[in-house]
């Protein structure tokens, strides 16, 4: 045992934690603090947000009874501190390695992690469907969703909130209140708490009102009606509107200081002992602790390696040339583009910084838009301003894109609207896991009609495919690409178009073809660069477009070729793969074709090569498959 963790090293499980006096949370907390700090400026991960709720997660833990109580915490960033005192202290230096930990609480991985969680605003609702189960079986279980206000801005907390106060359950919500997503939040909803959060005159009177609230378990049921209508009155009164959620039926608590342990603790404390659905607004600063997490809160929001002591950001020293991160790629061509094009807007749900639309919110503000963690409205946004003869580059990552897949379909392609959707990080993206691998885009969007759906090869190709699709005006066009940096250093050339749906040969060969799509056609030239050293020829095609796929090719790959192989960073089950032999069917071509891609599970953390090396698709791999094919193989091809 340590003396920097004197009281950190004797707790393993929450039930440690409630063998301590109540002062020495304060310690608790100091130690976890420092511990996250610890591990994480060493193993990359989600920083400022654990750091902002250290002390809200020892209060829970130290009044609740996990994991019998449920704790639901929303998106899963802040959740480091519940993994630390809940089992996985000893563990948590793999988290979110190959093999390791997750980076999100994970049902299968704790039952104290009683909701898996990934995506942003779930945590209400699935606390509701936890909280009426525990109310019909007469368990009494306290249930627990902490959201933060960034998760706020989705319609899906919206609607747990109604059906939770509708319900009248046994319910609380922790809305933990620190201004900031990844980026500073946005909208009506961010002034709203605001300006709670900021109202001296109210946080004064409200004091007041709590110290009655606090003994209401003494009161009778008369008299908690007449200091509910009076903390009621004072806040209308000095905040000049109703509260919000106390129109949805939840009893509005806070203002209070999320980083005040010993309060919070006395707080949920009397919390336990009022029944119905409830609301604890909770103030934070993300990466409370660490002042330069404190000041620059969107860069250490995962920040990958740093000096705990400094701040400063490692950077991995290399005698190669600077490549260039995609999504750098795509903010630079936008903003390039849009200055030349009136008519292009930039939309993005939350990640001005990770798109690197930021840097077109810098130049053209009038026609960027954060619309906060909404993917389902900035779809329909997007199709409202196509409908006027606009053409909005609407960015949303890959796996967030799922949750708008209605508003794709009904209010963008059904109506042949011009909205260009450019997926960023496709495929495996590496150590956030299986919530967020982009693995399924492919598949779910061919489905639908009047889809164009493409993938650059490298950074001059997503260039040209922004470029070509601005130019195009008959329907929704998909631009997809994966995360990290791309394969070209000067890669910032003059606009060319790209005829849609035209591949484009990468190398000839007479043994074997392999048609890829995206950046899976950079992983396929390693390998098929290893078979020339032994003297193995193979056609290489970087297809480019799935919808509509270059038919003239795949005639010309049917009728040359007998052993085909496809690859993709997508699932195999519906996506490019199934796309060929689909066509090849129809076309009564009777031919081996192996499918590389996602197999049908769900991929777990690691770095994107330990990835593609566990789905069968990295360089060694393709190369031994290519090396089995070519065994004895002579082929007579025509010309293309």
């Amino acid at each position: 045992m340590s003396d920097t963790y004197s009281f950190l090293d004797k707790i393993k499980y929450p039930d440690d934690l409630k063998k301590l006096e109540k002062k020495d949370l304060i310690q608790v907390s100091k130690e976890l603090r420092n511990f996250i700090i610890d591990i994480v400026s060493s193993n990359p991960g989600h920083f400022g947000a654990s750091l902002g709720v250290i002390e809200l997660t020892v209060a829970l833990h130290y009044v609740y009874n996990t994991p019998y109580d449920k704790l639901i915490w929303d998106v899963g960033h802040q959740a480091y501190g519940h993994k630390i005192l809940t089992g996985r202290k000893n563990i948590f230096h793999t988290n979110r390695k190959y093999k390791g930990i997750s980076g999100f609480p994970n049902i299968f991985e704790s039952e104290y992690d009683a909701f898996g969680v990934g995506h942003s605003s779930t945590s209400i609702s699935a606390a509701l469907g936890m909280a009426i189960s525990a109310k019909n079986n007469n368990e009494n279980r306290n249930i627990v969703a902490i959201i933060g206000d960034g998760s706020m801005t989705a319609g899906l907390a919206f609607e747990g909130l109604n059906n939770a106060g509708s319900e009248n359950t046994d319910i609380l919500v922790i809305l933990n209140d620190n201004n900031q997503s990844i980026d500073p939040s946005v909208g009506a909803i961010k002034e709203y708490l605001l300006d709670i959060s900021t109202s001296k005159t109210y946080n004064k009177v409200k004091d007041d009102v709590w110290r009655i609230l606090g003994k209401i378990n003494k009161l009778g049921p008369n008299t908690q009606r007449i200091v509910q209508k009076i903390d009621n009155s004072v806040k209308s009164l000095i905040l000049h509107h109703s509260n919000l959620f106390e129109a949805l039926n939840f009893r509005y608590f806070g203002p209070v200081d999320g980083h005040n342990v010993v309060k919070l603790t006395d707080t949920l404390e009397d919390l336990k002992k009022i029944k119905g659905p409830k609301l604890l607004h909770v103030i934070t600063k993300k990466g409370k602790g660490f002042k330069q997490a404190e000041i620059n809160q969107t860069t250490f929001h995962a920040p990958g390696k740093f000096n705990k002591d400094t701040g400063e950001l490692i950077k991995i020293k290399s005698d190669k040339p600077e490549l260039t991160k995609y999504q750098d790629v795509f903010g630079e061509t936008i903003v390039e583009l849009a200055k030349n094009n009136k008519k292009i807007y930039g939309i993005t749900p939350a990640m001005l910084s990770g798109s690197s639309l930021k840097l077109m919110m810098k130049e053209i503000p009038e026609r960027t838009f954060d619309v906060g963690i909404a993917e389902q409205h900035a779809v329909t946004f997007s199709a409202g301003l196509a409908i006027q003869g606009n053409i909005p580059f609407c960015n949303i990552y890959s796996t967030f894109m799922q949750r708008a897949y209605d508003q794709v379909i009904h209010d963008v392609a059904l109506q042949k609207l011009n909205v260009i959707f450019c997926l960023d990080r496709g495929g495996l993206v590496g150590d956030d896991g299986a919530t967020h691998h982009g693995v399924f885009d492919l598949a779910y969007m061919r489905l639908i009609p009047n889809m164009i759906i493409s993938a650059p090869m490298d950074e001059i190709e997503l260039r040209n495919l922004m470029f070509t699709a601005q130019l195009k005006q008959n329907g929704p066009f998909v631009i997809r690409y994966p995360r990290g940096k791309g394969v070209i250093v000067n890669w910032k050339k003059p606009f060319k178009e790209i005829k849609i749906g035209k591949a484009r040969k990468i190398s000839s060969g007479n043994e074997l073809v392999i048609l890829t799509i995206g950046n899976t056609g950079n992983i396929a030239q390693k390998a098929i660069k290893k078979a020339n050293e032994k003297n193995i020829s193979i056609e290489h095609f970087d297809m480019r477009f799935v919808k509509p796929i270059d038919t003239k090719v795949l005639d010309y790959v049917a009728n040359n070729f007998n052993k085909i192989i496809t690859i993709e960073d997508g699932t195999v089950i519906g996506g490019f793969g199934s796309a060929v032999i689909e066509y090849f069917n129809k076309n009564n071509y009777k031919k081996n074709v192996i499918k590389l891609g996602i197999p049908d599970k769900f991929i777990e953390q690691g770095t994107q090569e330990e990835l593609y090396k566990e789905c069968g698709f990295d360089v060694e791999s393709i190369y031994k498959l290519i090396l089995k094919l070519t065994q004895n193989i002579s082929v007579k091809k025509e010309k293309i």
